[in-house]
């Protein structure tokens, strides 16, 4: 009877720490790459802006 109650236990435990574990990936990960596209097209605009001047 104990052994039943274990695995209960242990299936309740172990699905509130893979929550704890997505919000926390998710905390840690969020807008990553978006942040890598505005540096390129911050550096893009940059080149861009340095072709016209020197073409004035």
């Amino acid at each position: 009877m104990y052994g039943a109650d274990l695995g209960v236990s242990l299936a309740f435990l172990l699905t509130i720490a893979s929550a704890l574990l997505c919000v926390w990936y998710g905390a840690i990960n969020w807008n990553k790459d978006a942040s890598s596209e505005v540096d390129i097209n911050l550096k893009t605009w940059a080149n861009d802006e340095d072709k016209i001047d020197e073409a004035l």
